[in-house]
């Protein structure tokens, strides 16, 4: 095989076996009084293990992903030297992102934000396992001001204002996104011509004038905001600017210099003058989302780099605090409205104080967040309650009309399920109830867990294999009283703690497993912790 270009560090080549949890419901903690049958998760544990217990059943259905991960600023990891420390951070990304680009749906799209510490390798990184054929682009964000103390270095760097937020596709063939304009506080000085067209369809008896002269002429006073506003909203389709073309209208207008020509084709209208096409102003009026809501105005085309991102209100944004660690929610709002539709699957597995989530909830897209640490009680769980209610009124509460309603439910991760005893013997963990078991059981050899009301060993389902697990002793009897109710072609798998033997042999299409014998050297059992010693989430500096 030819060498390929990749990134190497220490602890690459190291394979994690993750065990796969199932994931408990806490219902003291869900919020479903308002919506029984949500789809919303709020998932608390190490997002590593959250997510491969998402995997079988979610793979192929999340549209966007969001995640903003720790950032490695040099205080990230505890005592670690430069080369080490970077290993570090991309032993904990890689495997993250591997099941995260799973969780995609073939239209979807992961948004990761990052500074300028460690954009580098994680772009790499993210070229080796979605691609870079799939690499939409690098956004670059304003999320700071120069001032304050972070002015403190001025003479030994240049003050940090920006970060960046990678974009990639599942499949770069198959995505694609909602547009989206911003607002202009003023029209460009390139549009100074007026088109009069004195109530007339013919172009002959139409008028170019400059704009300034038709403003004297209809007394318009441009330091009157609201009286030029409104002059420029109603005359826009005949305010104009010249733009260069390259077709047979090009010289025969310059041949006719006082005439204008005005041609339709296929319902597209078109205007030259002089050798120039008219680009009217009427044609920069867009639909935008912002931070008060929907607003028909002059704007540009979002490209590649936003500056008109709001930082300066973050710190009681979502009605708790969490200092230097927010994300406005108007960022996530425009992330989501250029990438996904209502209903649409949307995941952040970095949830930190719960904004993805409450700007999800208020914009009607299912949602699933996973956070590690005790944020997801204090934070998570209160700004979401606060959103539910209605009594959120910050972010974009009023951007989207949001007033309450909707749901979401709360989840833990399940302990390991084999743990030692006191002789180091691995055993089925006794945490563990007879439906949990099953549930675990299904989740290790990859069936759908949905036990069948009328027939009580079909507790998982994969096409038609069929999964049964039990703590008891399987018998010559149990076989043949299960054998006489299958169907040709069905096939099942029996999981238990023994059997007599022999008679794991006695059908074609029944086999039998020992457990804990079976799942042994499959994963690793017994870890709850892949956060990798890390100290301090990615930070934000609120703006005074």
């Amino acid at each position: 095989m030819a060498n390929k270009l990749e990134l190497t560090w220490v602890g690459k080549e190291k394979e994690l076996k993750i065990e796969p949890r199932i994931l408990i419901e806490n219902p003291a903690l869900s919020n479903t009084a308002q919506d029984k049958n949500t789809e919303n998760m709020i998932i608390h544990g190490d997002n590593l293990l959250a997510l491969k217990a998402l995997e079988s059943k979610y793979a192929g259905q999340v549209k966007c992903i969001y995640i903003d991960p720790p950032y490695n600023t040099g205080s990230a990891f505890e005592h670690y030297d430069d080369n080490l420390e970077h290993s570090i951070w991309l032993n904990l990304m890689r495997p993250r992102l591997e099941i995260l680009k799973n969780l995609l749906s073939s239209d979807g799209v992961i948004y990761i934000q990052i500074d300028d510490n460690e954009y580098a390798y994680l772009k790499i990184l993210c070229d080796e396992i979605f691609l870079r054929k799939n690499f939409i682009s690098t956004i670059c964000i304003k999320m700071s001001t120069v001032s304050g103390v972070k002015t403190s270095h001025k003479d030994k760097t240049f003050v940090k204002e920006k970060e960046f937020i990678l974009a990639y596709a599942k499949d770069a063939a198959q995505f694609s996104i909602f547009p989206q304009y911003v607002p202009l506080s003023k029209i460009d000085e390139e549009f100074q011509y007026y088109l009069e067209k004195n109530n007339s369809d013919n172009p002959d008896c139409w008028e170019i004038k400059r704009l300034k002269d038709v403003l004297i002429e209809k007394k318009i006073d441009i330091k009157n905001q609201t009286q030029f506003k409104e002059f420029i909203d109603s005359n826009a389709r005949f305010i104009w600017r010249r733009a260069f073309i390259r077709n047979e209208y090009k010289s025969l207008s310059q041949q006719n210099p006082d005439k204008i020509f005005y041609v339709n084709k296929n319902g597209q209208e078109h205007y030259y003058y002089r050798g120039r096409e008219m680009f009217f102003l009427s044609e920069k009026f867009h639909d935008c989302f912002t931070e008060f809501g929907y607003k028909h105005s002059i704007s540009d085309l979002l490209g590649d780099i936003w500056l008109d991102i709001n930082t300066g209100k973050l710190f009681n944004e979502g009605g708790v605090e969490f200092r230097n660690s927010k994300k406005p929610e108007f960022l996530i709002a425009r992330i989501l409205e250029m990438s996904t539709s209502k209903q649409d699957l949307f995941l952040d597995s970095f949830l930190g104080s719960g904004t993805t989530a409450a700007v999800a909830h208020k914009m009607g897209r299912r949602y699933i967040g996973i956070e590690m640490g005790d944020h997801a009680y204090t934070h998570c769980k209160e700004r979401l309650d606060n959103v539910v209610s209605g009594v959120d009124n910050g972010g974009i509460t009023k951007a989207v009309d949001w007033k309450g309603g909707g749901g979401y439910k709360f989840y833990e991760l399940a302990p390991s399920l084999i743990v030692e005893d006191k002789f180091g013997n691995p055993i089925i963990n006794r945490e563990y109830n007879a439906d949990m078991l099953a549930a675990a059981m299904a989740l290790h050899e990859g069936f759908t867990y949905e036990p069948d009301e009328n027939y009580y060993w079909k507790q998982g389902k994969n096409e038609n294999t069929y999964i049964f697990t039990t703590t008891a002793h399987v018998t010559e009897e149990n076989l043949l009283s299960i054998e006489k109710e299958m169907k040709d072609g069905e096939y099942l798998i029996i999981a238990c703690r023994s059997y007599t033997s022999g008679i794991e042999k006695q059908f074609k299409n029944i086999s039998i497993k020992k457990i804990p014998q079976a799942l042994l050297g499959r994963c690793e059992f017994g870890k709850d912790n892949y956060n990798l010693n890390i100290l301090d989430m990615a930070t934000v500096e609120d703006e005074e």
